[in-house]
């Protein structure tokens, strides 16, 4: 018997819809039962943010059901967070396009620098997305998709500043520090190119990762 949620008879008008990259924000049209999408502006692939993933992380027939499934579901479900977090932070701010901007800046480095240091990229990078939005939005947002209370807790304590000088030697935070600081020092020499040595200078200075410290020379090229 085929699943009725992916059985296309069953469909209503919106199984077809468009969603926002959460890279670039292009529009992407996605079918109900898409796992996933590329974007065509930017080459982005994400998870389609209306599909409930919750039968396929236990269903032995899930991907004849679904179809090949990304391939980042093979290790966990959590992976597909970030991109709903992505999405809901976009939500949260509406029409506050500097706030989206320097959150997609912090995740974007996070996760740059999680892919040579390691580390657990999904929750650095809901912690990266949700920083500015403050614990209360932040617990909010992640209950309403759903995520685990060990999950919500953990994102929440890397974005408490003092947990972050407790903790100060794990890697997830060592990472969430040196985006929020790549992303400071990156906004100050746009503001104020002059004398941009000097603050390339003082910005390595509070870097903990050998990366973070690469992306921020690279803002002197």
């Amino acid at each position: 018997m085929k699943c009725p949620g992916q059985d296309m008879k069953y469909w209503k008008a919106d199984a077809i819809f468009n969603a926002h990259c959460p890279q670039c924000s292009a529009p992407v049209e996605f079918y109900k039962d898409d796992t996933s999408r590329k974007c065509s502006h930017c080459g982005h692939r994400f998870v389609n943010p209306k599909m409930d993933f919750g039968c396929a992380s236990y269903c032995q027939y899930a991907e004849q059901c679904l179809g090949t499934l990304p391939e980042e579901f093979s290790g966990a479900q959590d992976t597909f967070l970030k991109e709903k977090v992505a999405i809901e932070m976009k939500k949260f701010y509406q029409t506050d396009f500097k706030s989206i901007r320097r959150a997609m800046a912090t995740a974007r480095f996070a996760e740059d620098i999680s892919k040579t240091e390691g580390g657990n990229p999904a929750i650095v990078l809901c912690a990266a997305y949700l920083y500015d939005t403050g614990p209360t939005a932040a617990t909010a947002i992640l209950k309403r998709l759903g995520t685990g209370e060990q999950m919500i807790e953990e994102i929440c304590a890397l974005m408490d500043p003092e947990e972050s000088i407790r903790g100060a030697e794990s890697l997830p935070k060592k990472i969430l520090h040196d985006a929020l600081a790549l992303r400071q020092l990156q906004e100050s020499l746009r503001e104020d190119p002059d004398d941009s040595a000097t603050k390339l200078q003082t910005g390595l200075k509070v870097l903990s990762t050998n990366t973070a410290k690469d992306i921020a020379t690279s803002f002197a090229a």
